[in-house]
């Protein structure tokens, strides 16, 4: 075959092109069938139910002493008891209470020194090299140096708490003060901005979403923190029931608090998610990356 043929034959379009974009159609509609979404939504419980049938079939086979690891059936009678008794709510509001002012304490903080550090060059030099050598250290580092001034009360958890929401919040707010574009910022030297307008109407929408990324990272750090600080110093709590039933020798106690924990955050976690994608959606420039 010649080349001039050769070359017809590839600009000559293909009897199996309808039927490939048949096929695409084909497909894509079945992406769109019900059981496929239910078959997405349901796949990242696949582990967590296989982790679940192998418990309770460990626990009915034997395969390790209920000393060890009690049956499932025991841990939910404990779980029921007490929320039936109260003694749940009780130590799930002290957490909350604890988290939540640690949390808000951070964040404001966080949000004021991310601001100066994002508005400021000078500032952030001075700052920065410090405040990432100090985030560095972890919470359970800093609990001894904070119990010998402020003592084993409230004040110990909230101010350790806040450390932890702070650095996500301060750092992602460096960081969204700073993701402007130079162009926004020289349209409104054009238009005259004031100091006060380019911070109020260009960089603070583009930095919105960031911002939002912060406080979410600043939360799960703040939950975490709260409760490896009431696993050390507390009366009342998540981690104090943890180390109660640690102390006891009560697994089914530690299992049930470990798992109200893991709800708990999980729950959180994933309501910030949809409200971090909602302002994502809404951030300056259209849909959400």
């Amino acid at each position: 075959m010649s080349a001039e043929a050769e070359l017809t034959a590839v600009l000559r379009p293909r009897d199996d092109a309808p039927a490939s974009a048949e096929a695409r159609t084909f497909a894509s509609s079945l992406a769109q069938l019900p059981w496929r979404r239910i078959g997405d939504a349901a796949l990242p419980w696949l582990l967590p139910v296989a982790l679940l049938a192998l418990w309770f079939t460990g626990a009915e086979q034997g395969w390790i002493s209920p000393q060890v690891l009690p049956p499932p059936q025991f841990v939910w009678e404990t779980l029921r008891d007490l929320a039936t008794s109260g003694d749940l709510w009780l130590h799930v509001s002290t957490s909350f209470t604890r988290v939540g002012v640690g949390f808000a304490a951070g964040t404001l903080l966080g949000l004021v020194l991310g601001s100066a550090m994002g508005l400021s060059r000078s500032v952030e030099a001075y700052l920065l090299p410090t405040f990432n050598a100090l985030v560095q250290i972890p919470v359970l580092a800093w609990l001894p140096f904070v119990l010998l001034i402020v003592g084993i009360g409230e004040p110990l958890k909230y101010i350790l708490i806040a450390k932890a929401a702070l650095v996500p919040v301060a750092l992602n707010t460096l960081q969204g003060f700073r993701q402007t574009p130079a162009a926004l910022r020289e349209v409104g030297d054009v238009y005259g901005y004031s100091r006060r307008q380019q911070v109020l109407e260009i960089v603070l929408p583009h930095a919105v979403p960031t911002l939002f990324t912060g406080v979410r990272l600043g939360f799960t750090k703040a939950w975490l923190s709260l409760v490896v600080v009431e696993l050390v110093a507390s009366s009342e709590g998540l981690g104090y029931l943890i180390v109660y039933g640690r102390q006891l020798f009560q697994l089914d106690l530690v299992m049930a608090a470990v798992i109200v924990v893991g709800a708990i955050g999980y729950a959180i976690d994933r309501l910030l998610d949809r409200l971090e994608g909602a302002v994502h959606r809404r951030r300056p420039g259209g849909a959400a990356p």
